[in-house]
């Protein structure tokens, strides 16, 4: 997973070095990161991703897509983007084999919950978190099927890896099949009983087209879940009116103007703040909530974590009380 180019941040904790690079697609690499010192890699579970300190000091997160019993190695896939701004290029083109970077330790906020039956749907690099999620549920012994849509065959990674669970795969490319067919897909979902559990990653157009076929289902809240690599319409933003945060660990009070994220307030005021994406897309800026109720404007927490109101990404979201009492 890719997200826009951050301000200042740290990633913590972990050395890696890149021990193989190899071509899964066109414009798709698969990058092996092992251990740089004797230290085992720590464990994580189907969804988690990573941020990446690249050359240059940019920060981007990538969804592991490797397996998750392996402490000796992880798998990332990226995805060259010729109109990004420069994260993907230098991994594609100045990383060698044997260069040092630095990551953090997994995250996961888009966890293999649970279920009877699961449908997976994917988009393009999308395809990178729902591949643990696959093997996840092959290992339950869960019923599940994929979607997994493309613009071509050739830019479809993991075709081959894919291939080995037979009629639970169908393909999307779209220079043969044309559009996904959601509707079609997505009907039996509202039929069964109880209904699976459904996974979308990809592009924005394609988790806004499966989030309005759910809800035009009736679909139970929390059967669908996505993980988005841009922010949705509307949801970012920093306009609002002014508020104060309070750090709980000092008392201390910084004023957040209107038009000025947390985040910033937070940096201007000399609190060190770990971010990336500055979308609200990415959960790196996650911060607890003592007191207040957040304004939420982010991507990431499901909408029962954002109706407890005990975390937050301050990137974006701002205040709807006076005071907000971070857990800072």
């Amino acid at each position: 997973m890719t997200t826009a180019d951050p301000a200042a941040g740290t990633v913590t904790g972990l050395s890696v070095r890149l021990a193989a690079r190899t071509r899964l697609a066109d414009g798709v690499l698969a990058l092996w990161l092992v251990p740089a010192g004797a230290r085992p890699l720590p464990a994580w579970t189907p969804g988690a991703h990573i941020d990446v300190r690249l050359p240059g000091g940019l920060l981007r997160q990538y969804s592991l897509c490797g397996s998750p019993a392996s402490q000796l190695g992880w798998r990332i896939a990226v995805l060259l983007e010729p109109g990004g701004r420069g994260g993907s290029a230098r991994l594609h083109q100045d990383l060698a084999e044997g260069d040092e970077l630095t990551v953090s330790p997994p995250r996961n906020h888009f966890e293999l919950h649970n279920a009877d039956a699961y449908l997976f749907i994917a988009g393009g690099i999308g395809i990178t978190p729902i591949l643990p999620m696959i093997a996840e549920a092959e290992r339950l012994g869960r019923p599940w099927r994929l979607a997994y849509a493309g613009r071509s065959r050739a830019t479809m990674a993991f075709l081959d890896e894919l291939g080995r669970y037979g009629g639970k795969v169908t393909l999307w490319p779209g220079d043969e099949t044309g559009r996904m067919d959601l509707a079609a897909l997505l009907a039996p979902v509202a039929s069964a009983v109880p209904g699976p559990a459904v996974y979308c990653c990809g592009p924005a157009s394609l988790l806004d087209d499966v989030a309005a076929r759910c809800a035009a289902l009736g679909l139970p809240a929390g059967t669908l879940h996505i993980e988005r690599f841009t922010p949705q319409d509307g949801a970012a933003g920093h306009a609002g009116d002014r508020f104060e945060v309070e750090l709980a660990s000092s008392g201390r009070v910084i004023a957040v103007d209107g038009g000025q994220s947390v985040l910033a307030a937070l940096r201007a005021a000399g609190v060190e703040m770990l971010s990336s994406c500055e979308e609200g897309t990415c959960g790196t800026c996650e911060t607890g909530v003592v007191a207040g109720i957040p304004d939420h404007r982010d991507t990431v927490l499901t909408p029962a974590e954002q109706a407890a109101c005990d975390l937050m990404m301050v990137c974006v979201s701002r205040a709807k009380t006076p005071r907000l009492v971070l857990d800072l």
